[in-house]
Protein backbone atom coordinates (compact mmCIF):
# COMPACT_ATOMS: atom_id res chain seq x y z
CA UNK A 1 0.00 0.00 0.00
CA UNK A 2 1.54 3.24 -1.01
CA UNK A 3 1.57 6.31 1.37
CA UNK A 4 -0.91 8.11 -0.99
CA UNK A 5 -3.46 5.29 0.01
CA UNK A 6 -2.60 5.04 2.99
CA UNK A 7 -2.98 8.98 3.31
CA UNK A 8 -6.71 8.53 1.47
CA UNK A 9 -7.51 6.16 4.20
CA UNK A 10 -7.17 9.03 6.85
CA UNK A 11 -10.42 11.38 7.91
CA UNK A 12 -10.96 14.84 6.89
CA UNK A 13 -10.61 17.50 9.88
CA UNK A 14 -13.63 17.21 11.75
CA UNK A 15 -13.34 20.67 13.61
CA UNK A 16 -16.53 22.48 13.40
CA UNK A 17 -18.54 19.65 12.28
CA UNK A 18 -21.47 18.02 14.30
CA UNK A 19 -20.82 14.89 16.34
CA UNK A 20 -21.32 11.30 14.36
CA UNK A 21 -23.68 9.76 16.56
CA UNK A 22 -22.71 7.40 19.39
CA UNK A 23 -24.64 6.41 22.42
CA UNK A 24 -22.74 5.56 25.70
CA UNK A 25 -22.83 2.37 27.64
CA UNK A 26 -20.73 3.69 30.23
CA UNK A 27 -18.05 6.27 31.04
CA UNK A 28 -15.72 5.80 27.96
CA UNK A 29 -16.64 9.54 26.55
CA UNK A 30 -15.32 11.01 30.50
CA UNK A 31 -12.26 8.64 30.06
CA UNK A 32 -11.48 9.71 26.47
CA UNK A 33 -11.35 13.50 27.71
CA UNK A 34 -9.42 12.47 30.77
CA UNK A 35 -7.09 10.71 28.64
CA UNK A 36 -6.73 13.74 25.79
CA UNK A 37 -6.41 16.27 28.85
CA UNK A 38 -3.69 14.65 30.25
CA UNK A 39 -2.07 13.81 27.16
CA UNK A 40 -2.30 9.88 27.69
CA UNK A 41 -2.61 7.49 24.74
CA UNK A 42 -5.51 5.16 24.61
CA UNK A 43 -5.89 1.32 24.14
CA UNK A 44 -9.92 0.53 22.95
CA UNK A 45 -10.63 -3.39 22.96
CA UNK A 46 -13.44 -4.60 21.71
CA UNK A 47 -14.94 -6.92 18.91
CA UNK A 48 -15.65 -6.14 15.46
CA UNK A 49 -18.65 -3.57 14.87
CA UNK A 50 -19.13 -2.49 18.65
CA UNK A 51 -18.91 0.71 18.18
CA UNK A 52 -14.97 1.55 18.59
CA UNK A 53 -14.40 3.46 15.44
CA UNK A 54 -17.61 5.49 15.65
CA UNK A 55 -16.88 6.27 18.54
CA UNK A 56 -13.10 7.90 18.21
CA UNK A 57 -14.88 10.13 15.46
CA UNK A 58 -17.50 11.28 17.50
CA UNK A 59 -14.82 12.50 20.64
CA UNK A 60 -12.64 13.79 17.81
CA UNK A 61 -15.77 16.05 16.34
CA UNK A 62 -16.85 16.71 19.78
CA UNK A 63 -13.49 18.11 21.35
CA UNK A 64 -13.02 20.16 18.15
CA UNK A 65 -9.93 18.32 16.54
CA UNK A 66 -8.60 16.73 13.56
CA UNK A 67 -9.19 12.84 13.11
CA UNK A 68 -6.57 10.78 11.24
CA UNK A 69 -8.22 7.07 10.78
CA UNK A 70 -5.74 4.43 9.47
CA UNK A 71 -7.02 0.76 8.78
CA UNK A 72 -3.87 -1.25 9.38
CA UNK A 73 -2.91 -4.52 7.84
CA UNK A 74 -0.32 -6.79 6.79
CA UNK A 75 1.59 -4.67 4.61
CA UNK A 76 1.58 -1.68 6.62
CA UNK A 77 4.67 -0.23 7.70
CA UNK A 78 6.14 2.17 9.71
CA UNK A 79 7.32 4.16 6.70
CA UNK A 80 3.71 4.34 5.78
CA UNK A 81 2.44 6.14 9.11
CA UNK A 82 5.42 8.51 8.95
CA UNK A 83 6.10 9.23 5.44
CA UNK A 84 8.67 9.15 2.62
CA UNK A 85 10.04 10.45 -0.28
CA UNK A 86 8.17 10.68 -3.18
CA UNK A 87 9.37 11.68 -6.91
CA UNK A 88 6.58 14.59 -7.77
CA UNK A 89 6.76 16.53 -11.30
CA UNK A 90 10.48 15.68 -11.12
CA UNK A 91 11.73 16.71 -8.04
CA UNK A 92 11.92 14.46 -4.51
CA UNK A 93 10.12 15.62 -1.74
CA UNK A 94 9.39 14.63 1.29
CA UNK A 95 5.53 13.43 2.63
CA UNK A 96 4.34 13.08 5.70
CA UNK A 97 2.36 10.29 6.55
CA UNK A 98 -0.97 10.27 8.64
CA UNK A 99 0.40 10.27 12.00
CA UNK A 100 3.41 12.75 11.24
CA UNK A 101 0.84 15.04 10.05
CA UNK A 102 -1.23 14.58 12.96
CA UNK A 103 1.77 15.39 15.56
CA UNK A 104 3.16 18.52 13.22
CA UNK A 105 -0.30 20.04 13.43
CA UNK A 106 -1.91 18.82 16.23
CA UNK A 107 -5.11 16.42 16.48
CA UNK A 108 -6.23 11.93 17.14
CA UNK A 109 -4.09 9.68 14.98
CA UNK A 110 -6.56 6.81 15.52
CA UNK A 111 -4.89 3.21 14.30
CA UNK A 112 -7.49 0.67 13.75
CA UNK A 113 -6.86 -2.83 14.50
CA UNK A 114 -2.78 -2.07 15.03
CA UNK A 115 -1.99 -5.41 15.50
CA UNK A 116 -2.52 -6.15 11.52
CA UNK A 117 0.26 -3.91 11.06
CA UNK A 118 4.00 -4.71 11.12
CA UNK A 119 6.18 -5.02 14.06
CA UNK A 120 8.17 -2.08 13.18
CA UNK A 121 4.98 0.14 13.39
CA UNK A 122 5.25 -0.34 17.71
CA UNK A 123 8.48 0.72 17.72
CA UNK A 124 7.71 4.14 16.39
CA UNK A 125 5.13 4.46 18.48
CA UNK A 126 7.26 3.74 21.81
CA UNK A 127 8.27 7.59 21.92
CA UNK A 128 4.84 8.86 21.74
CA UNK A 129 3.17 6.81 24.30
CA UNK A 130 5.66 7.44 27.36
CA UNK A 131 6.68 11.42 28.94
CA UNK A 132 8.82 12.23 25.89
CA UNK A 133 5.67 12.37 23.16
CA UNK A 134 8.43 12.06 20.44
CA UNK A 135 8.01 11.07 16.84
CA UNK A 136 11.95 10.60 15.14
CA UNK A 137 11.75 10.98 11.34
CA UNK A 138 15.28 9.65 10.70
CA UNK A 139 15.21 10.11 6.70
CA UNK A 140 14.59 13.68 7.58
CA UNK A 141 17.06 13.93 10.76
CA UNK A 142 13.74 15.73 12.27
CA UNK A 143 12.74 14.90 16.00
CA UNK A 144 9.14 16.19 16.23
CA UNK A 145 7.47 16.95 19.65
CA UNK A 146 3.89 15.65 20.02
CA UNK A 147 1.97 19.46 20.76
CA UNK A 148 -1.26 19.16 24.27
CA UNK A 149 -3.59 18.67 21.70
CA UNK A 150 -1.63 15.53 20.03
CA UNK A 151 -3.41 12.26 21.18
CA UNK A 152 -2.78 8.58 19.78
CA UNK A 153 -5.91 5.91 19.84
CA UNK A 154 -5.33 2.64 19.37
CA UNK A 155 -7.57 -0.49 18.68
CA UNK A 156 -7.74 -4.00 18.15
CA UNK A 157 -9.80 -7.47 18.72
CA UNK A 158 -8.58 -9.78 21.31
CA UNK A 159 -11.13 -12.35 20.62
CA UNK A 160 -10.02 -12.77 16.99
CA UNK A 161 -6.46 -12.76 17.97
CA UNK A 162 -3.18 -14.91 16.38
CA UNK A 163 -0.39 -15.85 18.55
CA UNK A 164 1.82 -14.22 16.36
CA UNK A 165 -0.51 -10.89 16.14
CA UNK A 166 -0.69 -9.53 19.77
CA UNK A 167 0.38 -6.32 21.32
CA UNK A 168 3.46 -6.96 23.67
CA UNK A 169 3.19 -6.37 27.26
CA UNK A 170 5.41 -3.94 27.01
CA UNK A 171 3.14 -2.16 24.24
CA UNK A 172 0.47 -2.49 25.88
CA UNK A 173 1.40 -0.82 29.16
CA UNK A 174 2.17 2.31 27.59
CA UNK A 175 -1.92 2.23 27.17
CA UNK A 176 -4.47 3.62 29.33
CA UNK A 177 -7.49 0.86 28.28
CA UNK A 178 -11.04 0.56 28.06
CA UNK A 179 -13.23 -2.33 26.85
CA UNK A 180 -15.82 -2.17 24.30
CA UNK A 181 -18.88 -4.44 24.40
CA UNK A 182 -22.43 -5.15 22.34
CA UNK A 183 -24.45 -2.63 24.10
CA UNK A 184 -27.10 -3.88 26.42
CA UNK A 185 -30.49 -5.00 24.52
CA UNK A 186 -32.06 -1.61 25.37
CA UNK A 187 -29.22 0.45 23.87
CA UNK A 188 -28.59 -1.49 21.10
CA UNK A 189 -32.24 -1.58 19.79
CA UNK A 190 -31.85 2.59 19.84
CA UNK A 191 -29.09 2.76 18.36
CA UNK A 192 -30.40 0.59 15.15
CA UNK A 193 -33.69 1.95 15.70
CA UNK A 194 -31.94 5.61 15.27
CA UNK A 195 -29.13 4.53 12.55
CA UNK A 196 -31.49 2.86 10.02
CA UNK A 197 -35.20 4.35 10.47
CA UNK A 198 -36.65 0.86 11.56
CA UNK A 199 -39.37 0.94 14.34
CA UNK A 200 -38.11 0.39 17.66
CA UNK A 201 -40.46 -2.72 18.20
CA UNK A 202 -39.13 -4.87 14.98
CA UNK A 203 -35.39 -3.58 15.96
CA UNK A 204 -36.09 -5.14 19.40
CA UNK A 205 -36.82 -8.39 17.56
CA UNK A 206 -32.93 -8.18 15.50
CA UNK A 207 -31.46 -7.78 18.85
CA UNK A 208 -33.26 -10.41 20.22
CA UNK A 209 -31.56 -12.48 17.45
CA UNK A 210 -28.22 -11.25 17.66
CA UNK A 211 -28.18 -12.51 21.30
CA UNK A 212 -28.65 -15.92 19.66
CA UNK A 213 -26.63 -15.71 17.10
CA UNK A 214 -23.73 -14.52 19.90
CA UNK A 215 -24.20 -17.34 21.70
CA UNK A 216 -22.95 -19.46 18.82
CA UNK A 217 -19.52 -17.77 18.77
CA UNK A 218 -16.73 -20.23 19.90
CA UNK A 219 -18.81 -23.03 18.90
CA UNK A 220 -19.86 -22.77 14.72
CA UNK A 221 -18.49 -18.62 14.41
CA UNK A 222 -15.50 -17.33 15.20
CA UNK A 223 -16.95 -13.51 15.29
CA UNK A 224 -20.65 -12.59 16.69
CA UNK A 225 -22.73 -10.82 14.95
CA UNK A 226 -22.24 -6.86 15.36
CA UNK A 227 -23.85 -3.78 15.62
CA UNK A 228 -23.56 -2.43 12.43
CA UNK A 229 -24.78 -5.38 10.89
CA UNK A 230 -28.18 -5.26 12.63
CA UNK A 231 -28.25 -1.44 11.55
CA UNK A 232 -27.08 -2.96 8.01
CA UNK A 233 -29.91 -5.19 8.02
CA UNK A 234 -32.89 -3.11 9.41
CA UNK A 235 -31.86 -0.90 6.97
CA UNK A 236 -32.30 -3.09 3.74
CA UNK A 237 -35.89 -3.81 5.72
CA UNK A 238 -36.50 -0.58 5.71
CA UNK A 239 -35.22 0.13 2.00
CA UNK A 240 -38.06 -2.48 1.26
CA UNK A 241 -36.32 -5.82 1.37
CA UNK A 242 -38.06 -8.72 2.83
CA UNK A 243 -36.90 -9.88 5.87
CA UNK A 244 -35.45 -12.98 4.92
CA UNK A 245 -33.23 -11.99 2.63
CA UNK A 246 -32.17 -8.84 4.09
CA UNK A 247 -31.01 -11.33 7.35
CA UNK A 248 -29.31 -13.61 5.05
CA UNK A 249 -27.53 -10.86 3.24
CA UNK A 250 -26.48 -9.19 6.37
CA UNK A 251 -26.31 -11.87 9.04
CA UNK A 252 -25.45 -15.06 7.36
CA UNK A 253 -23.37 -14.53 4.24
CA UNK A 254 -20.79 -11.95 5.92
CA UNK A 255 -20.34 -14.61 9.24
CA UNK A 256 -19.37 -17.76 7.74
CA UNK A 257 -19.13 -19.79 4.44
CA UNK A 258 -20.08 -23.06 5.73
CA UNK A 259 -22.89 -24.64 4.39
CA UNK A 260 -24.15 -26.28 7.58
CA UNK A 261 -23.58 -22.83 9.72
CA UNK A 262 -25.76 -20.87 7.61
CA UNK A 263 -27.83 -23.79 7.87
CA UNK A 264 -27.95 -22.93 11.79
CA UNK A 265 -28.08 -19.79 11.52
CA UNK A 266 -30.70 -19.09 8.91
CA UNK A 267 -33.40 -21.49 11.66
CA UNK A 268 -32.36 -19.49 14.15
CA UNK A 269 -33.88 -16.48 11.93
CA UNK A 270 -36.80 -18.50 11.11
CA UNK A 271 -37.84 -18.69 14.44
CA UNK A 272 -37.46 -15.15 14.85
CA UNK A 273 -39.48 -14.28 11.94
CA UNK A 274 -41.54 -17.02 11.42
CA UNK A 275 -40.11 -17.55 7.97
Amino acid sequence: MTLSEVASTASARQACQEAPFYQPVGNECELFEHAYRQRLPLLLKGPTGCGKTRFVSHMAARLGKPLFTVSCHDDLTAADLTGRYLLQGGETRWVDGPLTRAVREGGICYLDEVVEARKDVTVVLHPLTDDRRLLPLERTGELLEAPDDFMLVVSYNPGYQHILKSLKPSTRQRFVAQTFGFPPPAVERDIVARESGLSADRCSALVNLAARLRDMKGQDLEEGVSTRLLVYCATLIVAGMPIMQAARATLVEPLSDDDDVQEGLMEAIEATFGG
